[in-house]
């Protein structure tokens, strides 16, 4: 079926002029539900930058190279063989160093 796109569009009763004062309205009712419950409980699950993480534990599992991998002699970083880009005897450079 072919459509008229210059025909003017119809509108719906629902979508009527609102005043001012009931967009507020809907604006309003619909920020209010946001933040339920106690804004203190809120306040302090938040991690703030700077904070004293003295008390807390890190567990990391280091793993050793692997046959795969070499680390760059001027960064120091553990890459995998693709990304060596000079290697001169005992010097391994990997791609990031040697564009620098």
């Amino acid at each position: 079926m072919a459509t008229d796109y210059d025909t003017p569009r119809k509108v719906d009763d629902d979508l009527g002029e609102d005043s001012l004062e009931e967009l507020k309205a809907r604006r309003a009712d619909r920020q209010t539900g946001l933040y339920e419950g106690d804004e203190a409980e809120l306040a302090e699950s938040f991690e703030l930058p700077g904070a004293d993480l003295s008390n807390e534990e890190l567990t990391v599992r280091v793993l050793p190279r692997q046959a795969d991998e070499f680390t760059c002699t001027r960064c120091f970083l553990v890459h995998h063989r693709s990304q060596l880009a000079i290697s001169d005897g005992n010097q391994m450079i990997c791609r990031e160093c040697a564009a620098a």
